[in-house]
């Protein structure tokens, strides 16, 4: 399962995840810093990753377009890099299970309570 993060998440994330989640790339990465939301859409679809961002814009995109991508929505406000990927890592079997599931093409997640 390959993540594939938005220009406003950190760079370091693909890194920090992975164990986690391998071969997960950053926008930048594939030269796409900047891009419009369309422009990482399609990214994410042809490189067959789950599209990570704190973007409300993609929900939008996937009621519209629908997957893939799939998309996962930070709800995390502002918080340090190691706070996100802790949030994805103990987060891997839901995401795995959201993956998996051909119904569903968005998921919200956040820490309770904030």
């Amino acid at each position: 399962m390959r993540l594939l993060f938005d220009e406003q998440l950190s760079e370091q994330l693909p890194r920090l995840l992975a164990g986690a989640f391998p071969e997960s790339l950053h926008v930048r990465q594939l030269g796409a810093g900047g891009a419009s939301d369309e422009v990482v859409w399609r990214l994410a679809a042809e490189h067959g990753c789950l599209l990570v961002t704190k973007d409300e814009d993609f929900h939008r995109l996937s009621v519209l377009q629908g997957p893939p991508p799939k998309v996962i929505w930070l709800r995390v406000g502002n918080c340090a890099t190691e706070t996100i990927a802790t949030l994805l890592r103990e987060g891997r079997s839901t995401i795995e299970e959201f993956a998996a599931n051909d119904q569903l093409a968005f998921l919200a997640l956040g820490f309770p309570g904030r």
